[in-house]
């Protein structure tokens, strides 16, 4: 409330009115008052769901005037990604985008998947890209790119030459691995347990890159998505598609999100379907159950 205040240069109680007024002129209560906390009622969520996008659409409608009567985009773009769509997949576009579109403002979040969903919930962003293993219902996932799951060691390693691997040659060897509370150690963690391999993680690092480089001086072996090589790595990669399943990332969006002229125009850089995928979906309904759901997260 008093951040509220604060934004529209008004009291407190002033902005208590307004929404006792509200609450009044649509017969239902928003707020569900405990003492000195608030939250949502169920019909305050789904206000809150229906209200977003009018409230996105008039915030971009310069940009989008501007765009009709000029033919330029402008204004700013806000987009949630993991540290691997920030360095291997969004570069490109953004320099393509920046050369087309270079009166768009840029700003690229770098959240985890469970935050980029929190922000697109939010309305504080306009997209995000990157990986889903579960899409909540609230939610739109388009997969554009997809990679493949691989081994990768230091060159010379007795695994780097070795036909047919298995899971069983990879066992004895130190995993090096993210994060446990990321998805990749959960992926890797179900697929050993299902074919009922014993594995060792000998370190935990953060960042594709960081990973790459101890595998490179021969600390570890380790299992990652093709997504995060080049081909330069003086590494040796052994495809694992028999084992692991393929990675798609893409992009993200809220169901009824508007979609700014900038926001727009980026993701035809992407890929057109998805945009087209997006407005086929816009119109499916959204339950309470599905807005309130957060335990399925990006990955």
């Amino acid at each position: 409330m008093s951040k509220a205040a604060e934004q529209m240069s008004l009291s407190q109680p002033s902005i208590s009115l307004l929404i006792k007024a509200l609450e009044k002129d649509l017969g239902g209560t928003l707020f569900l008052r405990q003492g000195p906390r608030i939250r949502l009622t169920a019909e305050g969520k789904i206000l809150l769901e229906l209200a977003l996008p009018l409230v996105e659409g008039l915030e971009t409608l310069p940009e989008a005037f501007h765009e009709r009567c000029h033919d330029h985009v402008s204004g700013e773009l806000d987009i949630a990604a993991g540290e691997s769509t920030l360095l291997y997949i969004l570069p490109k576009i953004m320099q393509q985008f920046a050369g087309a579109y270079p009166r768009v403002k840029v700003n690229l979040n770098n959240v985890t998947g469970r935050d980029g969903l929190e922000l697109l919930r939010k309305g504080k962003v306009d997209f995000a890209v990157g990986s889903m293993l579960q899409t909540p219902d609230d939610i739109h996932y388009t997969p554009i790119f997809t990679y493949e799951p691989v081994l990768i060691t230091a060159q010379g390693h007795p695994l780097a030459t070795k036909k047919n691997l298995t899971l069983e040659d990879i066992g004895p060897y130190g995993l090096i691995l993210p994060p446990r509370h990321l998805s990749t150690w959960q992926i890797v963690d179900l697929v050993f347990q299902q074919h009922n391999v014993k594995y060792n993680v000998i370190l935990e690092a953060g960042g594709w890159e960081v990973i790459k480089k101890y595998v490179q001086i021969n600390l570890g072996v380790s299992i990652v998505t093709s997504i995060c090589l080049s081909g330069k790595e003086k590494l040796a990669a052994i495809p694992l598609s028999r084992y692991f399943p393929k990675r798609t990332y893409g992009l993200v969006l809220r169901r009824g999100k508007f979609i700014s002229p900038a926001a727009r125009k980026f993701i035809e850089l992407m890929d057109p379907y998805a945009l087209e995928q997006f407005q086929k979906a816009e119109n499916n309904p959204v339950t309470e159950e599905t807005i309130s759901s957060t335990s399925n997260h990006m990955a």
